[in-house]
C-alpha cells in the first residue's frame, strides 16, 4: 500500500452523513477496507447490530476498557461514552488493509496524537437546512436533544480546517469516490472546497435559521 492511507479517520456533525459514507466505502472496496467498529454506551438505534455497528457495552465495562488502555481514543458525546478498541489498528495494519473509523472530533483529535500517520477527513453537509431535516427526519430523539445535537454541530463544522481532507456530501456516490481517491493515496483528485470559511459561516447560519 506504498503512497496510500493505511489509517483513515471520517468526522461530522451528525447529520452530515458520515457513517452512510463509511459504510459504502467498505461496501464498494470489501476487501481493502476494514470497518473499526467503535464500542459505545448509547442504546441501539432502530436496525442497528451489536458488533457490526457499534459494540454496544454497559458503562462499567466501557470504563473498564478505558482504564486498561484498551482504547485508542474515547469520547463522551452527548450523554454516551464512544471509544476506538486499539486492536483494530493493530489487526488492520498487520493485513495491511485500510482501517476506516467514524468517529466524532474530539476522537479524531486523540487518533491524531496517538496514531500521527491517519489521515483526518472531515464530512461536511450540502447545507445546515439539509443536516437539520436529516436530524429531525430520525424521529429518535425529543426537542431538547436535539437542539443540543445542532448547538454541538455548530461547534463541530468549526473544526473542519483542523482535518487533512474536506470532503463536502452533496452527491453520495461522488463523495465516495473522493474517500477511495483519499485511500489510494491520490487526493488531489477531490474537489476543492472553495471558501471554507464563508461554507461553514453559511452553514451554521442556516442551522441557527431553523433552531429559532
Amino acid at each position: 500500500m506504498s503512497g496510500a492511507v493505511s489509517v483513515m479517520v471520517l468526522s461530522a456533525p451528525s447529520g452530515a452523513g458520515k457513517t452512510t459514507l463509511a459504510r459504502r466505502l467498505r461496501e464498494r472496496n470489501p476487501e481493502a477496507v476494514v470497518f473499526s467498529v467503535s464500542a459505545t454506551t448509547r442504546d441501539p438505534r432502530p436496525r442497528e447490530v451489536d458488533g457490526q455497528d457499534y459494540h454496544f457495552v454497559p458503562r462499567d465495562e466501557f470504563l473498564r476498557m478505558r482504564d486498561a488502555g484498551e482504547l485508542i481514543e474515547w469520547a463522551e458525546v452527548h450523554g454516551n461514552f464512544y471509544g476506538t478498541p486499539l486492536d483494530n489498528v493493530r489487526k488492520a495494519v498487520a493485513r495491511g488493509q485500510h482501517l476506516l473509523l467514524d468517529i466524532d472530533v474530539q476522537g479524531a483529535r486523540q487518533i491524531r496524537e496517538r496514531v500521527p500517520e491517519a489521515v483526518l477527513v472531515f464530512v461536511l453537509p450540502p447545507s445546515g437546512t439539509v443536516l437539520v431535516d436529516r436530524l429531525r427526519s430520525r424521529g429518535t430523539e425529543d426537542a431538547v436533544r436535539l437542539r443540543r445535537r445542532l448547538t454541538n454541530a455548530e461547534e463541530e463544522v468549526r473544526t473542519a480546517p483542523e482535518f487533512d481532507h474536506v470532503v463536502i456530501n452533496d452527491d453520495l456516490d461522488t463523495a465516495v469516490r473522493e474517500l477511495e481517491m483519499i485511500l489510494r493515496g491520490e487526493p488531489e483528485g477531490i474537489r476543492p472546497v472553495v471558501s471554507l470559511q464563508e461554507r461553514m459561516d453559511q452553514i451554521c447560519a442556516e442551522i441557527d435559521a431553523r433552531l429559532e
